[in-house]
């Protein structure tokens, strides 16, 4: 079978949770013998010139040529512009930074935006000439593709990764700036209803797009995760803890609290406890405190994850289900997170996730925690349980209309 995926960024593990799920789903259908085209609708590439190789891939704002793309001279200028900002030093940066929230609107987080009359009037004549069997679109923000004459007949499934007016809910509570402006629960269902099918990250966002949706097929879809074994020959190393996250909002706000209000604590009660910061969070930080050391992105996560002792998660705003903690289990690390990180998880006594509230509790728990003996095996068997192939993408295959399950990795 032929699909078709509808996304702005190119589909990528490593990066962001979202985007590592959107890889996840092409290399599934890839691995089931499927073709899948990836139409990227704009030109937010690493560089100007990218190698990708993960399957064929088309734009309105690239050009794909031999396995490589080629941004637009607009969309390159942007390109570079965001690479040298992120090599600058912190303090230079946050100077250049008001003028890109100007350039935002001000906004403090941008969830999505609503795809243009131009870009989807590109997307649906694109589908219109190949004529796939279906149509993956990412996010609501890219439903009006789906609403175009060219895509009539073209089952359409939309892969939501979050209730965004919730997400837009809680931040906005929180005193940020968030655009869209003013989204609400009806404006999202209108663009879901665009689609036949609904693929809901985790269960409890499923059963709220049913309520918002309920003439759609709604369905889970969550991230898979292979187990990757600690190597006999690798030891944690005793009190250490690691935090891995891009620079979101969320991540950077929990990040955040937890240096300012746990961290102290922590010191205090367990002077040698040190901190491990992967992705590209830590370079959003002013500054660190002692203790803590800033990895950022890494190509491979084995060598810093097998080396802790321990997970935190403590975001205290967000939603959708945090990839993170699946990378920090599958690597078999237990995680004490906030009841907002740990939100969407398969209820499971057993699991390697401790809730944990305020700071003294977060500090507490993981006190505790580093206190108990290392337990890779209750990390590991929870992946198996919860989250294998068949568990993760078996409800997608069955709406996409696969002839059989797809299970390989």
């Amino acid at each position: 079978m032929r699909f078709v995926f509808v996304t702005d960024e190119l589909p990528r593990p490593g990066a962001a949770g979202h985007l590592a799920m959107n890889h996840a789903i092409i290399s599934w259908l890839l691995a089931g013998g499927h073709g899948v085209e990836v139409l990227l609708l704009s030109g937010r590439l690493r560089w100007p010139v990218e190698h990708y190789g993960l399957t064929a891939v088309a734009g309105p704002s690239v050009v794909c040529w031999g396995g490589y793309l080629v941004a637009s001279a607009p969309a390159a200028v942007g390109i570079l512009a965001r690479r040298v900002t992120e090599r600058l030093p912190a303090p230079l940066a946050r100077i250049l930074r008001p003028g890109m929230m100007r350039q935002r609107g001000g906004a403090d987080a941008v969830l999505g935006s609503m795809l243009s009359a131009e870009r989807a009037a590109w997307c649906a004549r694109r589908i219109g000439q190949t004529r796939p069997d279906a149509v993956l679109v990412d996010t609501m923000f890219r439903a009006a593709v789906l609403t175009a004459p060219e895509v009539a007949g073209i089952p359409g499934v939309i892969i939501a990764h979050d209730v965004f007016y919730l997400r837009h809910r809680a931040l906005s509570s929180a005193g940020y700036v968030v655009r869209p402006v003013g989204l609400t629960r009806e404006m999202e269902a209108a663009q879901l209803n665009a689609a036949r099918a609904i693929a809901a990250i985790q269960p409890e966002e499923a059963a709220v797009i049913k309520e918002m949706c309920p003439e759609r097929e709604v369905f889970v879809a969550s991230m898979p995760a292979v187990a990757c074994p600690r190597p006999a020959e690798v030891a944690r190393l005793p009190n250490r803890l690691v935090f891995l996250g891009s620079a979101s909002l969320p991540n950077l706000d929990g990040l955040r609290w937890f240096l300012d209000a746990v961290w102290p604590h922590l010191r205090r009660w367990r002077g040698d406890v040190t901190l491990d910061i992967a992705g590209d969070c830590g370079g959003r930080l002013a500054r660190v405190p002692e203790g803590v050391s800033r990895r950022g992105r890494l190509k491979t996560l084995a060598p810093v994850l097998h080396r802790a002792s321990l997970a935190i998660a403590p975001l205290r705003v967000g939603s959708g289900l945090k990839i993170k903690l699946l990378d920090y289990a599958r690597h078999g690390l237990v995680t004490v997170g906030t009841p907002a990180s740990l939100a969407g998880f398969a209820a499971d006594p057993a699991a390697p996730f401790i809730a944990a509230s305020g700071d003294l509790g977060f500090a507490a728990a993981i006190i505790r925690q580093l206190g108990a003996p290392a337990d890779d095996e209750r990390a590991l068997a929870d992946i198996g349980r919860h989250y294998g192939m068949a568990a993760s993408f078996g409800a997608l295959g069955a709406a996409l209309g696969l002839p059989q399950p797809v299970l390989a990795a």
